[in-house]
């Protein structure tokens, strides 16, 4: 179980320019394991578009998935520095903090904040 778990990435966010994401909670139906996952994309208009795309490729590999709330990152990789900030209306928002230490596990030499602010 633990294994097919970790094999889900836990960042997949565009590499560049500022985009919504979402804050997914993974739980294998009845069981005690979770893991929190980040998903951005500017492919996505609304943030349960990032939803509807993650929920079935998860459902596949055995876990439920519940939408934690969202926001908007803007990623700089030429300054290697990422900023969390807004929130979704449909999912509410994202506790940031806990998104920073998720993207910080990945992209371990930027400079990650994050902010309520709105833009």
């Amino acid at each position: 179980g633990g294994a097919a778990m970790a094999a889900v990435q836990e960042v997949e966010i565009d590499p560049e320019g500022t985009f919504k994401y979402i804050l997914v909670r993974l739980q294998r139906p009845g069981g005690e394991e979770q893991r929190d996952i980040v998903r951005g994309t500017k492919a996505a208009e609304f943030h349960n578009h990032i939803f509807e795309k993650v929920n079935p490729e998860m459902e596949k590999l055995g876990y439920e998935c519940k939408c934690l709330g969202g926001g908007k990152i803007d990623h700089n990789s030429k300054d290697k520095k990422i900023r969390v900030f807004g929130l979704s209306t449909g999912y509410g928002k994202a506790d940031h903090s806990v998104t920073v230490e998720i993207l910080k596990k990945v992209y371990t030499d930027y400079e990650i904040t994050w902010s309520d602010d709105k833009k």
